[in-house]
């Protein structure tokens, strides 16, 4: 006899157009209704494209017709707002106090070693100006979706990601906006943007302290954020300014991380620090939040960005950096 359970099951396998990820996946599933050998299955069509949606409806259909016990399905679609469907477990916010130190490389990684645990994770790249999530990705593809709602674009490994290269006619293009137009944009994204369901939703946001990060920790409810900074002069006034804007808004700093920390010398395996001694610990104290990872500067890391397959990266310092940042999220979880 067929059931609510084995219905949605079923309905896991189907891909949603534009996005490959299925209708579960993307909460689009509004309600299953089982009477007898009928079933009523309502979707919202959110994001699918008018061409769709009779291929949606039949294939529904079919595949619901496939489990034992349903003689019948009707199908309807429904419409909902994205940030009515959307539901995102952790979101977490990479931040710096300046630009050039790696902020999008650490949220890059991070996304990735989040869907190496097979974990739904998404990247929101909010540095508008400077969007560079989608060419570390090597995504230049632009999305799909409706007039009620963008679908992201998912990268090899199925991190679904959205950013404002993905929109523009080609990614050199340069966007002169004012802070205003920049912080709506970053709304958009979260607001009128299909994630569906997440684990984790990683945010790149544009470097300092103005109007795009003030935006973001304002209107959505994260988990924390994560600093960023290298071992340079002037980094810990650098990494105060970002932490007390965290701290002034009421979001929860989750640690530092220090990028560039050392380059190991290929002939004998040592760690020459170029920029200087490492200020890991001191900006950890100086935040007071832990000291999450310290990543070495790697001719490797900077080739595989530049041709877009950043996913193929791995290393014993960012499998610690991971393991920190989910021993912090579990112990905000545990108290």
């Amino acid at each position: 006899m067929a059931n609510e359970d084995k219905i949605r099951k079923a309905l896991n396998g189907i891909l949603v157009p534009g996005v490959m990820r299925s209708l579960v996946q993307m909460n689009l599933v509004r309600s299953i209704e089982v009477e007898g050998s009928k079933a009523r299955i309502v979707l919202a069509s959110t994001g699918i494209p008018d061409q769709y949606h009779k291929w949606l409806r039949e294939k529904v259909t079919e595949t619901t017709g496939e489990i034992p016990g349903v003689e019948e399905s009707v199908v309807d679609l429904v419409e909902a707002k994205p940030k009515e469907l959307n539901q995102i477990q952790h979101v977490i916010a990479v931040m710096s106090g300046k630009g050039g130190v790696g902020k999008s490389l650490v949220a890059g990684l991070l996304a990735t070693a989040f869907a190496r645990e097979n974990k739904d994770v998404g990247v929101l790249d909010a540095d508008i100006t400077g969007s560079s999530i989608p060419k570390m990705f090597g995504l230049a593809v632009h999305p799909s979706g409706s007039q009620t709602g963008i679908l992201p674009i998912l990268s090899r490994s199925g991190i679904s990601i959205m950013g404002m290269n993905v929109l523009l006619p080609n990614e050199e293009e340069a966007v002169i906006w004012r802070g205003p137009l920049m912080s709506k944009a970053i709304t958009q994204f979260w607001e009128e943007v299909l994630w569906g369901k997440l684990d984790y939703l990683v945010i790149d946001l544009p470097p300092g302290t103005g109007d795009a990060p003030l935006t973001v920790m304002q209107t959505i409810p994260m988990s924390g954020v994560i600093d960023v900074f290298t071992p340079q002069e002037l980094t810990e006034m650098i990494v105060k300014k970002a932490v007390k804007m965290a701290q002034k808004l009421n979001v929860r700093v989750l640690g530092v991380v220090e990028n560039m920390s050392y380059l190991i010398l290929p002939e004998t395996g040592k760690k020459m620090e170029v920029f200087g001694r490492s200020k890991g610990e001191e900006m950890a104290k100086a935040s007071g939040a832990p000291l999450l990872g310290q990543l070495p500067i790697d001719p490797e890391l900077a080739r595989l960005c530049d041709e877009g397959e950043i996913e193929k990266y791995s290393s014993d310092a960012v499998s610690e950096m991971f393991a920190n940042v989910l021993a912090v999220l579990n112990e905000k979880k545990e108290g």
